[in-house]
């Protein structure tokens, strides 16, 4: 029988792994100094976290920002959220689309807004209505600086070339199963928050699905697919 640790890190896994104090550092210092000024990023905190994340769900960021301002400015907080009608943040969200978010979002309001201390951990996000594993991690993380690493697709691209995984991986849930355990363990559990918010920022402006800007990567010396010069075969 195997090993805990080859149950955890798969042979591919712990180079990087083992390397992870450095890749922490390199990453974070590349964050802090090019990420992306997006409001939600401006003068952090809970709310704009929720609202940025539930319009993040299915919507590019681009589309996003836009929507974020106006939204903020009608509904500033949750308690302006929650004694808001069903019809006036129907409006609001309009052409955002999937507009489960937007209901699930009002509800989530009325909750909060009547909690003096929302919950600090991640599982009991889960309880709340449109809240899943990535995005009560998100939250969680960036809001109230949790130790918990998230993983959607931008991650499991980063971590799939650092790691040159060539796993074959069924779908989306598969990929989140499979890079878990590495994420948690590299992630800083000091600053998990802007550590999660640099792997997903440079999935998404780095390391692209196609042609990845590799000569630009902050962590280029750890990839195991630069190294390759293959990036374009991950994920699998």
């Amino acid at each position: 029988m195997k090993d805990m640790d080859e149950l955890v890190f798969p042979p591919q896994f712990k180079a990087l792994e083992q390397n992870k104090q450095a890749f922490q550092s390199q990453l974070i210092s590349w964050y802090r100094r090019k990420h992306r000024k997006l409001p939600w990023r401006s003068v952090p905190c809970l709310y704009k976290t929720v609202v940025s994340e539930f319009m993040l769900q299915q919507t590019q960021v681009k589309t996003v920002v836009s929507y974020f301002e106006r939204w903020l400015k009608t509904f500033p907080d949750f308690k302006a959220l929650a004694q808001a009608s069903s019809e006036k943040v129907m409006k609001h969200w309009e052409g955002l689309g999937y507009y489960a978010r937007a209901r699930n979002l009002h509800q989530l309001a009325k909750i909060l807004a009547q909690q003096k201390h929302p919950p600090k951990d991640a599982a009991s996000w889960l309880d709340y209505p449109g809240v899943g594993p990535y995005t009560a991690a998100a939250i969680t993380s960036i809001a109230f600086n949790s130790p918990i690493a998230v993983v959607d697709g931008n991650v499991i691209r980063v971590l799939s070339r650092l790691s040159a995984d060539r796993t074959s991986l069924a779908g989306s849930s598969d990929a989140n199963k499979h890079f878990h355990a590495l994420a948690q363990s590299l992630l800083n559990t000091t600053h998990p928050g802007d550590h999660n918010q640099a792997l997903m920022e440079l999935g998404a402006v780095i390391c692209l699905v196609r042609n990845p800007l590799c000569g630009q990567c902050p962590v280029g010396n750890f990839c195991q697919a630069k190294k390759n010069g293959d990036p374009n075969a991950y994920p699998n």
